[in-house]
Formats: structure tokens, sequence, C-alpha cells
């Protein structure tokens, strides 16, 4: 059953952005590749606990897999390499590395990270920039200009042809590109010949392979580099909106047909949780997720065209499927959008700073107060270090100094109780967490102190009494546990992104700033002040200062006195309000000698006029 008016209606999709989805192959192993090329050739598998996390492709060919025991990998692969990878210091340092390389190569900065393997770029400015130098007589023969300023910087391209693999192929179908489609071709396959121009670039400078999408949304992008697996791309391609009209048979989008071939829980923003219930309903019972010969499998296995044509399917009925207490507002119309393939979330720029910073390990089970001291002492260690790497910057006005970014001011203590064991022995899984929070405390921020001083004082003072809230007395058994800090709070610094202005910056600035409108007390000789300043005011004399001189402003002033003396503020001058406020501030401007000022000076400023016309 096609969807129904009102949600075919509110369904509108926007193609105006070029968006690309970057996931390096094989990420966590590739950083060991990278450190040490000879791993590239032997089976790989990266271990955590007793379990190989990840593997390279040379171990999926040889059947290992993800998530296996280390015993039973090393039963099907004696000759596999295992490195141990608890330590996330090395993929963070890489995955950073990375996303600034990419980033270099934009111009919005839309560049957005999801984990530590895979990366949004936003590149419609860019692609539309390229697209309006193209010749329309000779596209195979085009330039891409990677730089506004230097038309030398870029490469050649053939921008009749879709650069890597699509989606569907067009050599290979009977699809007809619409005219109104036609323009969002030509950007796609600008946007196709950036990104293997990216993906060569982080293979040959950083020595990391990527699969990648190409499309006009993240959902899309994400989806379609999914295709092609490793070291390749998709880009997918027009008629993104169905076609019907009484001279031709129906014609359905790209988009449509493309999703409609995807499980539901495939499609990213519909978890887990939430695929389960929409599957639950379409089957009309609760589904068996897993098949018993392969635990990666769904074994009943519910397609997106199945969710679509459901009868009476739409963000009414996925409203009562997905609601209920805590769930989100509109997650019915959010999920039928995605099921439609509608997704106008932006590629968000990467934070200043880290909206949180967690660390956590799992266990078989820790039942004991030393236990737990010994592995709160470790993860402790693992925050400040993360606190240090990702707070911290250098302080450009005391070298070899350190500032920090911004101060979390709480700190969470997570833990996941196992459930008490069933009469056969056996417990069930559990993903619960409890927790307990309360203020980080100041000293966490000292740079004086070692790293092992603060974490043996933020153990004792801070994490166990947390602890005795979670567990009062005995017989727990705990599989993780997790510290966290957040709320984070950035510090005062010079630019908008911070929670206010560094007082002690905007001073040392204004210095510089004023330094030229510095007026100065000098001893100057009876003579030359006898000579130079001839007073005929009736035997009335004033103290004489001299500045310098500016537009628009006299540079001697009558009636100073002392101490008081006020400058009165010309267009050419910068006063510590101006600094302060970034000329955000009400300004006002004097009906006598035209000086500009702050509004909140200009009563003063006229009293200085009165006493100045007193005095003559």
């Amino acid at each position: 059953m096609p969807m129904t008016t009102t949600a075919k209606s509110s369904l509108k999709r926007s193609d105006d952005r070029i968006i690309i989805h970057f996931d390096y192959d094989c990420f966590y192993a590739s950083v060991f590749e990278v450190e040490n090329p000879a791993l590239k050739s032997v089976p790989l598998g990266v271990q955590q606990k007793q379990i190989i996390v990840t593997c390279n492709y040379e171990a999926r060919r040889r059947g290992l897999r993800k998530l296996q025991l280390v015993s039973e990998a090393k039963k099907k692969c004696p000759d596999m390499v295992i490195v141990l990878g608890e330590q996330l210091d090395r993929f963070r340092d890489a995955s950073k590395m990375l996303y600034k390389f990419l980033e270099s190569f934009t111009w919005n900065n839309k560049v957005e990270k999801l984990g530590f393997d895979e990366v949004f770029l936003d590149v419609t400015d860019i692609v539309a920039y390229n697209q309006s130098l193209l010749n329309p007589n000779d596209l195979s023969h085009a330039f891409f200009n990677l730089s506004r300023d230097d038309p030398t910087i870029g490469f050649s391209f053939d921008a009749s042809r879709t650069a890597g693999h699509e989606y569907p192929d067009l050599d290979d179908t009977a699809i007809e590109i619409a005219a109104k489609d036609q323009e969002l071709l030509i950007r796609l396959r600008i946007g196709s010949h950036l990104a293997q121009h990216l993906r060569h670039r982080l293979e040959e400078d950083k020595g990391y392979t990527s699969t990648v999408g190409i499309s006009t949304s993240k959902l899309l992008a994400k989806l379609a580099g999914n295709l092609h697996k490793p070291k390749a791309q998709t880009t997918l391609m027009p008629p993104y909106e169905s076609t019907s009209n009484e001279d031709q048979a129906e014609q359905t989008s790209t988009v449509i047909a493309f999703l409609d071939t995807h499980d539901i829980g495939k499609i990213p923003g519909i978890g887990f949780k939430m695929s389960q219930k929409i599957r639950d309903h379409i089957l009309g019972r609760k589904v068996d997720l897993k098949d018993e010969t392969d635990s990666r499998v769904v074994k009943d296995s519910v397609s997106v065209r199945d969710v679509r044509l459901f009868p009476g399917m739409g963000p009414e009925l996925l409203d009562e499927i997905l609601g209920g207490l805590g769930a989100e507002r509109g997650i019915g119309a959010k999920a039928w959008a995605l099921i439609n393939g509608i997704d106008e979330s932006e590629v968000q720029t990467l934070k200043r700073v880290p909206t949180q910073i967690s660390i956590e390990d799992s266990y078989r089970g820790i039942s004991t107060l030393p236990e737990v001291r010994k592995e709160l002492r470790v993860l402790a260690t693992s925050l400040i270090n993360r606190m240090h790497t990702d707070l911290l910057e250098s302080d450009e006005d005391n070298p070899g100094k350190q500032r920090w970014l911004a101060h979390p001011k709480t700190i969470r203590l997570s833990t996941r109780p196992q459930p008490p064991r069933n009469p056969d022995g056996t417990r069930s899984r559990s993903f619960n967490r409890i927790s307990r929070s309360c203020p980080l405390p100041n000293f966490i921020f000292g740079l004086r102190e070692g790293v092992d001083a603060l974490v043996e004082k933020l153990v004792v003072e801070t994490l166990i009494p947390l602890f005795h809230r979670l567990h009062d007395g005995k017989g727990w058994s705990l599989n993780l546990i997790n510290i966290c800090v957040a709320n984070m709070v950035e510090t005062a610094s010079e630019t908008v992104k911070g929670r206010g202005r560094d007082i002690s910056r905007m001073f040392k600035h204004q210095e510089e700033v004023l330094k030229e409108w510095k007026v100065e007390d000098k001893d100057v000789p009876p003579d030359w002040v006898a000579e130079h300043h001839r007073t005929n005011d009736g035997g009335r004399s004033h103290a004489l200062f001299k500045a310098e001189p500016s537009a628009g402003n006299d540079a001697i002033m009558k009636g100073a006195t002392g101490s008081e003396d006020v400058i009165p503020m010309t267009q050419d001058a910068v006063d510590d309000e101006t600094l302060y406020m970034n000329e955000e501030s009400d300004s006002g401007k004097c009906s006598i000698c035209n000086a500009i000022m702050p509004a909140f000076a200009m009563a003063a400023h006229e009293r200085y006029h009165e006493f100045e016309n007193l005095s003559e």
C-alpha cells in the first residue's frame, strides 16, 4: 500500500547539499599497520580483554571476524598476529589527525566526526563554486579548484563521468535523467571526484584507506558507502523523486529503491529497540533476532519496503508503535522521514571542547573493595590524562605554560551490577547502569602536582564516597565501571566560542592598542615651558601636557587638572570598553566636539565641556 496522501505531502527532500561520508577501512587495525607497515601483509587482530574486537582484511579473508574469542581465532588462524588495543590514546590521536587533514580541504569547516573512524563532510560550497566554472561544451576536460584564491591549486577531472561506483549503474540501466535532475547529476559527479581525490590523498599521505559514500544527506551518504567495501566509493544517482504522469510509466526514485533493500535495523537513526518494536508490529509477534548459525544475522528480517507499504503505515502509526514513556516527541514523524530517505540534519563542526569525557572498562565480576580501588585508580589515571590532552592548550601569553580550555563541573561514577544467579547457576544479561554524581573538586585543575598525586586524591576524596553511595554493604558484583566528567564550562577566550572574555588578555591587548594615545608626565626645564607656553589669560596658568595628534582632536587639552585629566575620545581612538564589548555596546556622539564614545561615558564627557567653558 503506498504512503498516505497526508504523509506523502509532508515529506519534502532538500537536494541542495552534497555530503561525503568517509569510513576508514579497518581503522583500529590500520593504526597499528601505519605504525608498523610489515603488519599489512599478515592476519592481524586487535585484542581487548579476551575478545578480538576487530581484525584486518587479511584476517577476514582467512575466515576471522570481529568479536570472536581469542582462543577461537587462534584455532582458526594459528599464525594470526595479535596486538593489544586496551589503550585508546593511539586511536584517538590518529582519528584527530585524519579529521584535521580532511578539514583542511573544506571551505565551510562543516566536518563532523562519528566515533573514531567515520567523518561527514558538507562540500556544498566548493562543489557549487566548481560547477560555476565548468564549460558545458567540454565537461571531459575540467579542472577542480581546491582554492578560491589560487586557481593553480587543484586537479583535472572528467565532469561527464562519475568517479567510482554508481547506484544504480546508469550504464547498465534504462533510467533516464530528467532535465530537472541534470543539475543534481552534475553536482553529484563533481562531489564524487572530490571524494576520490581526498580518498587517494588519505592513502598516499597518511597511509589509511577508506570507503566513501556521496549523496545529498548524511543518511544516504552513509548507506551508499556501504555498497562497495573496502577501498571504494559509491554515489547515489538521480532521480531522487518518483515521477508519474499520463505519458509515461511511474519511475520510482533511486532513493526509495535503494532504501527498500535494507533491513529496518540498518537505517541510521532507527536504533536497536526501535527496529525491534517495528518488526514485532509488522510480523504480529515477537521476533527471533539472531540466526543460530550466525549471531550477526537477523533471522526475522523486516525490510524498509515491508514497513513502508504496511497497511496504514505512516507517522501516526509509528508514533503508536514507538511512543510511550520516555519516548522522543515526534518520534513517529522522524522515523517515517528516515524510512523515506529524508534527513535534513546538518553536518556539525567539531566543538572546541568535548561535551564530556568518559572512561570505562568491563570485567568478569568485581566483588571486593580493594579490587574496586585498584580499578578506580586505573580509570582515574586515564581520565586525568584525557582531560590534559583534550582540555589544555598552550598559553600564548606565558610561553611554556598551559591553560584550561574548559572546566567540567560534574564528575559521575557509574557501575553495571551483575544480576543474581538463576537457579541453574547462570546469569541473565543486563545492560542497566546505576550512577551517582557530585561537583568535580577544583584541585583536579592544578598543574603543579603530578598525575599520580591527583589520582590518589580523586579516588580517596571523591570516587570512593560516590561508590559507597552506589553500593552500601556487600553482595554486589560488577562487570562495568565508568567515570565521566561533564557539564563543561568553557573558559574565557578571545573568540566568541568562550563563555566570557579573558580579562587579563583584554588589558594586555588594550595596552598595545592605546599605546600611541598614552599621556605621560615628563620633567621639563622651566626655560622650555617659558619659551613654548606663554599664558595670556590674565595671570591664570594651567599645567600643559603633550599628546599625539589625532584626526578631529586638539592635541593640547585646556583646563587639565593633574591625574584626572581626560582626553576627549575621537573617531580614531579605541577605548577599553570597545575592546571589551567588541564594538557591540551602545555608543553616543558628542554634539560639541563630535567625539564618539560609549553611552555610559557621555554624561561625564559633557561635564568636562562645562568645566572647560567655566575655565575660559
